[in-house]
């Protein structure tokens, strides 16, 4: 097996530049207005098309469709630093594309590609998935929509809902049953829907947090899709979306060091400046060990979602392992905002009970980083089961 780089060596020259354009872009296009838009429930749409405009949104897409070849890392780098300001519900909507778009991309012929594909990447149209229904969540295989064959048409009947993105998009890759016989995994496959179909409505739900980000119920009353719409082959549409999850998955993790990154910075410059019976709050050792805590947490998932991507980047290591340790990631960042979160909201007192706080706004939004793209508990069985536990 190939030895893996000491530490450091994961991130070029390259990679650091990239990173200091994203923190840029973040820092003065979206930061200072993360609380006005939170409050306003939505976003700028120009903001998409300044994202195209720096090449982040086309990472990873080949440039014949407009997009900007790059690595696991410059991936890692781009979920990070749209974590630092604060506020998951601007991150969501503007990648909701790259959990849309890899089915089309991997398993869609050359015309749904080139039709579908760079107008997305040039911020002049949204994409979403749409797999979730209101039966179940996870459990992919058991899905209810269903897409019955008619001449050159699919009919699609059904339910979706917690659709990020659901009430801008244009266009939806959906999970579907094409084959009702088939009750499991066999009979699924997947077509991309346009948003102005006919029998499509939307209705935009509220939540704990993400505020910034539209999220929808989707229904479909006998919608007629071209098949030529289909994605892949038909009934094998679940390793598609399956496939899809694992980079959704390790995405989400690197999310989620981030915005516990960011409840440890708040927590420690309030800690400096504030002074209770003279004396600053980061001089009580109680309090210096709270955020060394936090910083443990965060250091430890950062290391295996490193060294994971590194594994990942030149395939070392066999699939059931990378599965399960992309798992054991997800659900070890998640702890770690969940943990950073509480903790900054203690050490920030009344303030951090207070809307406006970053801390505060991740404290609501940590239990949907947990849930979404597989819930802990999901995490932990499939897990076990890839490594024959």
């Amino acid at each position: 097996m190939q030895a893996l780089p000491p530490i450091g060596h994961y991130f070029s020259p390259e990679h650091t530049q990239f990173r200091d354009m994203m923190r840029d872009f973040v820092a003065q296009e979206i930061t200072p207005f993360v609380n006005e838009w939170d409050e306003a429930g939505t976003f700028p749409l120009a903001l998409y098309k300044r994202a195209a405009q720096l090449g982040i949104t086309g990472m990873g897409y080949p440039e014949d469709l407009g997009g900007t070849p790059c690595d696991v890392f410059h991936t890692l780098i781009a979920s990070e630093e749209y974590a630092r300001s604060g506020c998951g519900g601007v991150a969501a909507s503007m990648n909701s594309h790259t959990i849309a778009l890899p089915p089309i991309l991997h398993h869609g012929n050359a015309e749904l590609q080139k039709r579908y594909i760079p107008p997305v990447l040039a911020g002049e149209k949204i994409a979403a998935l749409a797999i979730t229904e209101p039966s179940g969540g996870s459990d992919v295989a058991a899905l209810k929509t269903t897409a019955v064959r008619d001449g050159d048409h699919y009919v699609v009947s059904g339910e979706k809902v917690f659709i990020t993105s659901g009430m801008r998009a244009d266009f939806f890759t959906v999970a579907v049953r094409t084959n009702p016989e088939n009750k499991g995994a066999g009979g699924i496959s997947a077509l991309v829907i346009d948003g102005d179909t006919p029998g499509l409505t939307r209705t935009e739900l509220k939540k704990m947090g993400w505020w910034s980000s539209d999220t929808a119920h989707l229904r479909f009353d006998r919608c007629r899709v071209p098949v030529h719409n289909l994605v892949g082959q038909e009934n094998a549409g679940f390793k598609v979306f399956m496939t899809n999850f694992n980079s959704e998955r390790l995405g989400m993790a690197m999310q989620a060091c981030g915005y516990a990154e960011v409840c440890w910075q708040e927590a420690l410059e309030w800690a400096q400046q504030r002074h209770t019976f003279g004396q600053a709050l980061s001089e009580r050792q109680v309090v210096r060990h709270k955020l060394m805590d936090m910083r443990m947490k965060i250091d430890a998932a950062r290391a295996l979602i490193e060294e994971l991507s590194y594994r990942l980047e030149h395939q070392l290591g066999d699939h059931n392992t990378l599965v399960a340790r992309i798992c054991m990631a997800k659900v070890l960042a998640t702890q770690a905002m969940q943990f950073c979160a509480d903790q900054a909201i203690q050490i920030l007192g009344g303030m951090g009970f207070m809307r406006g706080t970053r801390s505060e706004r991740m404290y609501r939004e940590v239990k949907v980083m947990m849930i979404g793209g597989g819930s802990e508990e999901i995490m932990k069985d499939l897990a076990a089961r890839q490594l024959g536990i």
